[in-house]
């Protein structure tokens, strides 16, 4: 686990970037809320405002980034009047909760921007609750969540908008339907199940802290599509949790809320929670933990009680998911696994196309954003087959056969990476056998994206006939890639009718 967050790839830096810019636009927000005269309250709403500013918008341009970031205060700020209003009538304040949790998840249906809004609606509605604010709080709470909203964008617009020179690729939409066909339709119903029975349940094990069953099960939801998915999901949430409230036993009790050293340290697990979220969910979940912790510290409240508490309502809501995932509507594996695959290998023939115009003297091709965009496919790839690698699967055929799959799609990755940094290169040049190599990449992706008898095909026949020179970086690269191809062939190659990595 250590590895896999330590030495992922981080094309042009972009994960650390996001980090960085998150610590600093949230130290922003919270600096500009304690020059406002806000209190504690509405310091750390506005900070959580700021955090959703910069972690959940994920447009692809920096226009549509900027409309979502300014429509965030619209949704939010009802959501938070009617939390607080609501904060003496636990029976409507229960019934909205779940009709904001059930809203949230089914607005994934529009894109990154439905998604975007639907967790800043929820997590409103949850910070109200883990506050207890109520209404005599709002206007505090209103210009805190403006003012933090303006800060996180003042950051990303204007001090540093790196998406000008490397527009990010927009969060990759679950597959389509109508009806309970559409995924994000099933969702929204098994989430607002599964919110259900962890609300019900957590008030049994916490009359004072139930919010954070809902709030487990809310976010092993997000970002997943399959059963399968969800129940790794919050596997992973548990195990991270284990492991965040151990940290906090050994750093943030003894801190005792201390105002110094718990703002160094919340902003260490900003940075965490932002560097390491897309590549493993469990290390964000520890830095989560620990930064609630944290600011339990500050409200003078923390303690080794509480902690264990929270263990419990998140086994709660972990348990939710899971119960409603798998009774209720269930998305099986396959079902998307084949899409993200499939999704991944045309992305890597567009990186491929994208370089050799680079290669060709073309001023306006940039292969960059593409390799981006590949590695968000390949880590929603990775997230999908999860089920299918993960220990406890006692299918170890089908576990072998994924996991060789992912070995493959990391070559194409890393072929494609080395020969983007070789078109970079101005010296670097375009010759014949460069555009061969680049048509059968593009023969070879289509082959495993049409299926059927061209898979079949590609899977018996050798491409390779002619070896790559030593002394051309950018044929090596694209020879590797037509080998990593051509071998990926033969574990996506199933019977007729059978899945191709999933169940």
């Amino acid at each position: 686990m250590l590895k896999r967050v330590f030495v992922a790839p981080d094309p042009g830096r972009t994960r650390l970037r996001f980090a960085t810019r998150a610590v600093i636009g949230i130290a922003l927000a919270v600096a500009v809320c304690g020059w406002a005269g806000h209190s504690l309250t509405g310091a750390v709403t506005g900070g959580l405002a700021a955090l959703l500013a910069l972690f959940t918008v994920t447009d692809a341009t920096v226009r549509g980034q900027a409309v979502t970031t300014a429509l965030l205060p619209a949704v939010g700020l009802p959501v938070l009047t009617a939390a607080a209003g609501l904060h003496g009538h636990p029976v409507a304040r229960d019934l909205t909760f779940l009709a904001v949790v059930g809203a949230g998840v089914y607005a994934r249906r529009w894109g990154p921007r439905g998604h975007s809004l639907g967790v800043f609606a929820f997590m409103t509605f949850f910070v109200t609750q883990f506050l207890q604010a109520t209404t005599d709080q709002l206007p505090e709470l209103y210009t805190a969540v403006l003012l933090s909203v303006l800060a996180a964008a003042v950051v990303r617009f204007g001090l540093w908008c790196y998406e000008r020179r490397l527009p990010p690729p927009a969060v990759p939409a679950p597959p389509g339907g109508t009806g309970l066909a559409r995924v994000t339709t099933r969702q929204a119903v098994q989430a607002t199940a599964g919110a259900g029975f962890a609300l019900v349940v957590g008030q049994l094990v916490s009359g004072q802290r139930w919010y954070w069953a809902v709030g487990a099960t809310w976010w092993i939801f997000v970002n997943t599509t399959s059963r399968g998915e969800t129940l790794v999901r919050g596997f992973r949430r548990l195990l991270g949790t284990v492991i965040g409230i151990a940290l906090g036993l050994l750093v943030a009790v003894p801190v005792h809320g201390d105002p110094v050293v718990t703002a160094l340290l919340a902003a260490s697990c900003v940075f965490g929670i932002f560097y390491t979220a897309a590549v493993s969910y469990t290390w964000m979940m520890l830095w989560v933990t620990l930064l609630a912790g944290l600011l339990y510290g500050l409200l003078g409240v923390l303690g080794p009680g509480l902690l264990a508490l929270r263990l419990a309502e998140t086994g709660v809501g972990a348990l939710g998911a899971a119960l409603a995932v798998t009774i209720l509507l269930p998305v099986t594996t396959h079902s998307v696994t084949d899409a993200w695959i499939q999704r991944a290998l045309r992305c890597v023939h567009a990186c491929t196309a994208e370089t050799a115009r680079r290669l060709a003297g073309a001023a306006d091709a940039d292969p960059a954003p593409r390799v981006a965009e590949l590695e968000q496919l390949l880590s929603r790839v990775r997230l999908s087959v999860a089920p299918l690698v993960h220990p406890l699967n006692p299918m170890r055929g089908r576990k072998r056969r994924a996991r060789h799959v992912l070995a493959l799609l990391d070559d194409c990755a890393r072929e494609i990476r080395g020969l983007v940094t070789v078109a970079a290169d101005p010296e670097a040049s375009h010759d014949a056998r460069l555009a061969a190599a680049c048509w059968r990449v593009q023969a070879a992706v289509e082959a495993l994206t049409e299926g059927g008898e061209a898979l079949a095909e590609a899977a018996d026949a050798s491409p390779l006939t002619d070896a790559p020179s030593a002394t051309d970086p950018a044929l090596a690269h694209l020879h590797g890639l037509e080998r990593a191809l051509a071998e990926l062939a033969r574990p996506l190659r199933t019977p007729s009718g059978s899945p191709l990595v999933g169940a």
